[in-house]
């Protein structure tokens, strides 16, 4: 007897935990119900329906003749079972489950071409920050971004970072990405092509050294490039970057004439170029109220060159 009673609580124990075991409890609760399978359910067919006038199909990346190699955009659908589940004590209401779909290229699956904006979907822009000489602004646009929690790319000289390695430590310790700027800052184009690779390595081992990352971006000095510098870039596995829109502000331009014409001219998918100057110091947190302003996040290169839907469009309206 007594062995019979205690078998029946080992099994009993056992039915409990199976039944209280995550995955279990989650399949219960959409497929517990005998009476009906989901698909039956007239809310789930309500969610089946909506759910086809709510998906996008990812947008794949291209070379566009103006804008050259072009990032694609993830599309998005709907999870149909893990939105009924979610939703279906919601008395009606439908609360959406999306999942991102990945477009079938990379941008590595194209031939070595430079890249001037992220995809125009992407509501969005990117600061590139261009540092090969002057320190004196760099800890107010730092002060600036830390504010407003803006995150940026910093491209750097090679003989720069070599000098000042504290402060390049300062910027990465701040969360901002750093890219490759040559060694020496040369017209690109005009060099043989062992001087173009010894440019752009000699960058990347003094980023490796000093702050023991791997830079993906390579930002040509002066925007002077041919061929042969986007293809050594491409064989050292980085993409060679340039701007949608200048700040211009090495002409030193007022500050209130260069944040103006930036805010008014930035648009999503935008590369935004920009050196450690006293317009940009001074205009960096107007510059960017005003580019939020219009309903536009700023990140890092990164960021905006990747397919993510980023940041998710209406996620509280899909």
């Amino acid at each position: 007897m007594k062995r019979r009673t205690l078998g029946f609580i080992l099994v009993l124990v056992f039915v409990v935990g199976i039944f209280q075991w995550e995955p279990v409890g989650k399949y219960l609760e959409v497929f517990g119900n005998p009476t009906s399978a989901p698909e039956e359910d007239p809310f789930y067919q309500k969610i089946v329906q909506e759910a086809k006038g709510k998906e996008e199909a990812p947008i794949e990346p291209w070379i566009d003749p103006v804008w050259k190699l072009t990032p694609g955009y993830n599309g998005i659908r709907v999870n149909l079972d893990e939105t009924y589940r979610v939703s279906r004590n919601k008395g009606g209401k439908v609360q959406w489950v999306t999942e991102e779909i990945k477009p079938r290229k990379t941008l590595w699956d194209f031939p070595p071409t430079p890249i001037y904006r992220g995809n125009p979907r992407k509501k969005m822009v990117a600061f590139m920050i261009n540092v090969a000489w002057g320190n004196e602004y760099i800890e107010p646009i730092l002060s600036t971004l830390r504010e407003k929690q803006v995150k940026a790319t910093f491209f750097f000289d090679g003989s720069w970072l070599k000098k000042n390695p504290e402060l390049a430590r300062t910027i990465l310790a701040d969360g901002h990405e750093v890219g490759n700027h040559a060694y020496t800052h040369p017209q690109m184009s005009r060099l043989s092509r062992e001087r173009i690779i010894e440019e752009i390595s000699g960058t990347n081992k003094e980023i490796e050294q000093v702050l023991g990352i791997t830079s993906k971006y390579f930002a040509p000095p002066s925007g002077d490039y041919d061929s042969r510098v986007v293809s050594e870039a491409w064989k050292q596995k980085m993409l060679t970057v340039l701007w949608t829109l200048d700040t211009v502000d090495w002409r030193k331009p007022s500050t209130e004439e260069m944040v103006t014409r930036i805010v008014r001219k930035a648009s999503p998918g935008n590369l935004i170029l920009m050196h450690p100057t006293k317009p940009t110091a001074e205009g960096l947190k107007e510059m960017i109220e005003g580019i939020e302003a219009k309903g536009i996040r700023i990140g890092t290169v990164s960021q905006l060159l990747s397919s993510s839907r980023f940041p998710l469009e209406n996620p509280d309206n899909f």
